[in-house]
């Protein structure tokens, strides 16, 4: 099958960064759906892997990314239950296992649903990722009420992928007030867009935040920059207030800060529990069929705001290229 990869952790810019690559057709296990990719979304995630991956040492076998995917069942390993053949799926993959940079990939059944119905394929590309993301962090590790109990959350990065389906599924979901951070008036318009309340500028978080009524917030999702907004953070969350992000920092951060407030620091990777084969994996495969039923009922977007066309090296180089200039509103998608 056709495929892009790379060998060496280099510059998007190098010619050797992404390569078009002829590799095995691949053969899926007893848990596996083998699926042909009809098209991914391209995440942060997807360029720092290229760039960590082989710093020191290179591959011996292309590396294929790709963490994002929709595509059609083409076979089902003897343990599968709920798909067959023919059957549109979308998924974020396995960190452990080839992406999805391929016209082929296989993916554990218990991490996939069927794709919504009615949603072209890179509409539907762009949201599996950052839905699980979105999902894990306010009901898994913040633990946000899911009733009326009305709260106020802050999420730094608003405008990107995570932070646009964050934002959707606090103001549809639950009763919470959403007050999102932008820069630009593009977009502060996206954020609106996908349904907050409010719109602050991250360049001066705490001063921003109060300004719009709010001396203290209940929740915070950070999606853009860990060590940057620490200190911000520290001091906007509320005393029992909670603290999620899925931004990793070389910097050392003063978790005492949060102490005197009994305040929480909560990490969420959307691949931990596939990276692990916790014995709850198969809750991806549920929580992106809850997503699937709320795009097709239209009570959640999706959030592709530009795609790109063709499985290529030059495509994916480009995709990337894009994405490193972290200037992303919503997400990137590429449809083979």
């Amino acid at each position: 099958m056709k495929a892009v990869g790379f060998y060496k952790s280099l510059a998007i810019t190098d010619a050797e960064s992404l390569l078009d690559v002829l590799l095995d057709d691949p053969v899926p296990g007893e848990t596996d759906l083998l699926v042909s990719v009809e098209g991914v979304s391209v995440n942060p995630a997807d360029a720092k892997r290229r760039v960590r991956t082989a710093a020191e040492k290179p591959h011996g076998t292309p590396f294929v990314l790709g963490y994002d995917a929709v595509g059609i069942v083409k076979s089902c390993g003897s343990a599968v239950t709920g798909f067959e053949p023919g059957d549109r799926v979308w998924y974020a993959g396995d960190a452990n296992r080839p992406g999805s940079y391929g016209e082929m990939q296989c993916v554990d059944h218990r991490i996939v649903s069927k794709a919504p119905k009615g949603t072209s394929p890179e509409a539907a590309a762009s949201m599996p990722l950052v839905s699980l993301t979105a999902w894990e962090m306010l009901f898994s590790r913040l633990q946000v009420p899911s009733d009326e109990r009305p709260f106020t959350l802050l999420v730094i990065g608003g405008a990107g992928g995570v932070g646009s389906v964050t934002t959707q599924i606090a103001r549809k979901l639950t009763n919470a007030t959403v007050i999102a951070t932008a820069s630009r008036p593009e977009s502060a318009d996206w954020c609106c867009k996908m349904g907050a309340h409010h719109v602050v500028d991250h360049r001066d978080l705490v001063a921003s935040t109060r300004a719009a009524g709010f001396e203290h917030v209940d929740y915070i999702v950070q999606y853009a920059d860990t060590a940057q907004h620490w200190d911000a953070m520290c001091e906007l969350i509320a005393p029992q207030g909670r603290i999620g992000t899925i931004v990793e920092t070389p910097d050392t951060l003063d978790i005492s800060k949060l102490q005197g407030k009994s305040a929480a620091l909560m990490w969420e990777l959307m691949f931990t529990r596939s990276l692990f084969g916790t014995s709850d994996m198969h809750r991806q495969g549920e929580i992106l069929a809850r997503m699937a039923r709320l795009v097709e009922d239209g009570v959640i977007s999706t959030i592709e705001t530009r795609v790109l066309n063709g499985l290529s090296s030059a495509t994916l180089k480009q995709a990337h290229g894009i994405i490193e200039k972290a200037a992303m509103i919503g997400k990137l998608v590429v449809r083979y």
